[in-house]
């Protein structure tokens, strides 16, 4: 091919590139086997700017630098023949003072595994997807209104064979989308898959975004894995983290020798916290790069959401732990961060509205999850990492201390629907000495576990859809280490198989039932019965689905003292049952017999023109249901 007919081929991709509206920028730059006029070579587009000039070396070329040609917009390019797929190269960056320095494609499909750092000669082949139902159905699908339980894993650390193997996506495909399946979860959330060469940073430092991590698989192995969960009905969201960016020198730090995908300014580029270099959201060509490495992720590889790491460091300029550059008018708010939050979720939404933008924001920013034309972000969902911080320093706290921070759990309900909200039990919450949950948990192990069956029901209750980390269903009294499996052989222990039991029929209840999940992000999904009860430490309340006769009662007993008795209020006269009760011998309490019927009295109560009146066991939660009730359609 002529120098002038790969400008001409190259030209309208560049052009969209470099106006920040290009969204699909992985089909021509990086590495692409083409076939031109009978002869079939590997065309390598490389964007940097200002390079002196640029190379390709690997091993179809003896490791010896051969030039690319300079195409306009800051883009090299050229084709090489004799290359063949999964040989290795490197792209050679001539800075124009005789130093040239070796970095990755950064459109690369595939890597080397660590420590090694070549990229892999790849290519998008065509893989035969089997999902159509499951893909039919989100597109109907409102998210909203359906079950939302997340299992968020990392892939490292999951299982690991005997002799410290890491699992591939074939033997997580096998083991980990049945074993969700079965416990209830209706989605899989994986911790960053891209390529990484840090085990240690759980893979939020990444090199290559267009890659998956090669320990685990090939992209082809990986769309295998998301193709079974989508067949067996299970979602699989992935962490993406579009605001730094590692900083290691052969991959997409200071690229072409200058800022490139950083900012220029210094204390804007360096992410003192973690090490990193933060992206320059307000140039058009990192907005290209990002934008289509979401789509690549969504549309490439059938993903059915991103959860976006890190919000809040694309939206304040002082996030960070070191020096700032205020705003001219010294405000703090990183306004090419909103634009481009904006413009990302704009643009997914106008192509793929069922996919989910989850946000994962620590601050009181508001309009997170509002939509764009509002002046919000536009994201589906945000962690309310609020409830999550007051939870977990409730049940922190001694029992007999709680009624004094009955607060801590009630404080919810003031701001329960500013946002849409995912409530998180994710990773963060399990490592750096923060303890397992059940290690949080004062007092002896029985007391341990009924309380964390408690602190399960209570989530499981809140609107809101859920996020729980991999061994939080296990009961593991360890802190989550990156290095090691989860503590599987716990499940031989007491009180250990019990919970995950419990854990089991919660999310099954929580994704069978409408009352708890069809209004998480409306009002009308909740009514508050009784949360003044600060002396007893008793909460109840009522959550409620699409139809009048869908609705359950949860009565929640914060301390150990059983409560008999109670008097709860109901809008309809009749017969309830109990759904579930967490003290129950099969999952580990002391209940051998249940709760029989409660028919209704007709004392008004808790603002309801009926109640009931029941046992609510100690550290124990409550859901009950109607039987046998009139006056509901």
């Amino acid at each position: 091919m002529t120098f002038a007919a790969l400008q001409e081929q190259l030209s309208e991709h560049i052009y969209h590139f470099n106006h920040g509206n290009h969204e699909a920028a992985y089909q021509f730059l990086g590495c692409h086997k083409v076939d031109q006029d009978g002869v079939t070579g590997y065309r390598f587009a490389i964007w940097a700017p200002h390079a002196a000039n640029v190379y390709i070396q690997g091993d179809f070329n003896h490791w010896q630098n051969e030039p690319l040609s300079h195409i306009e917009g800051g883009v090299w390019a050229g084709i090489i023949q004799g290359v063949e797929r999964s040989q290795c190269y490197k792209v050679g960056i001539d800075h124009g003072n005789g130093h040239i320095e070796y970095k990755i494609d950064p459109f690369g499909f595939n890597f080397e595994i660590a420590p090694k750092d070549a990229t892999v000669v790849w290519g998008l082949e065509d893989f035969e997807w089997s999902d159509q139902v499951w893909m039919n159905q989100q597109w109907r699908k409102n998210s909203v209104h359906s079950p939302l339980n997340i299992y968020e894993v990392h892939a490292s650390s999951w299982r690991r064979h005997p002799d410290g193997r890491t699992y591939t996506f074939a033997e997580l495909a096998d083991s980990l989308i049945p074993y969700v399946k079965e416990m209830g979860y209706t989605h899989i959330e994986m911790m960053p898959l891209m390529d990484h060469p840090l085990d240690a940073s759980w893979g939020y430092q990444i090199t290559g975004y267009y890659a998956v991590c090669g320990r685990y698989g090939t992209l082809e192995e990986f769309k295998d894995f998301v193709n079974q969960a989508h067949q067996a009905g299970i979602g699989v969201i992935m962490d993406w983290v579009p605001g730094h960016f590692c900083r290691n020198a052969n991959a997409l730090a200071y690229y072409d020798g200058t800022p490139t995908f950083e900012y220029q300014d210094v204390n804007r580029a360096n992410n003192v916290g973690w090490g990193t270099l933060n992206f320059d959201l307000g140039k058009n060509q990192v907005q290209s790069f990002l934008i289509s490495n979401a789509m690549f992720w969504l549309k490439e590889c059938h993903l059915d959401g991103l959860r976006v790491d890190a919000v809040s460091n694309m939206l304040y300029l002082d996030f960070d732990q070191g020096p700032w550059t205020p705003n001219e008018d010294g405000s703090n708010h990183n306004r090419q961060g909103v634009a481009f939050l904006q413009k990302l979720n704009t643009t997914i939404k106008d192509h793929l509205p069922h996919v989910l933008m989850i946000a994962e924001e620590s601050t009181d920013w508001k309009g997170i999850t509002h939509a764009v034309s509002e002046g919000g972000l536009g994201f589906d969902y945000k962690w309310n990492m609020g409830w999550m911080n007051d939870t977990l320093r409730f049940f922190e706290t001694d029992p007999y201390y709680r009624p004094q921070n009955f607060r801590l759990i009630t404080f919810v309900f003031m701001y329960q629907y500013n946002e849409r909200y995912v409530l998180p039990f994710s990773h963060d919450e399990v490592v750096h000495g923060k303890k397992s949950l059940l290690d949080k948990i004062p007092g002896s192990r029985e007391t341990q576990f009924e309380t964390l069956r408690l602190l399960h029901g209570y989530m499981m209750a809140q609107p809101g859809k859920k996020l729980h980390f991999m061994g939080n269903e296990l009961g593991q009294y360890l802190e989550w280490r990156y290095y090691s499996e989860l503590e599987w052989k716990d499940l031989s222990f007491e009180f250990n198989r019990e919970y995950q039991h419990y854990m089991k029929t919660l999310n099954h209840i929580g994704k069978d039932y409408k009352a708890l999940h069809y209004y998480d992000t409306e009002p009308a999904g909740l009514t508050v019965l009784d949360a003044d009860n600060v002396e007893q430490a008793v909460l109840t309340m009522m959550r409620q689905g699409k139809a009048k006769r869908d609705f359950l009662i949860i009565a929640l007993n914060f301390i150990p003292v059983e409560r008999q008795e109670y008097r709860i209020g109901v809008p309809y006269k009749g017969e309830y049952e109990v759904l579930l009760n967490s003290q129950m011998q099969e999952f580990g309490g002391r209940w051998t017999e249940n709760l029989p019927v409660m028919k209704t009295e007709e004392v008004p109560h808790d603002g309801q023109p009926y109640s009931i009146v029941t046992t609510v066991p100690s550290l124990g939660v409550l859901y009950i249901k109607p039987k046998r009730i009139y006056g509901a359609k």
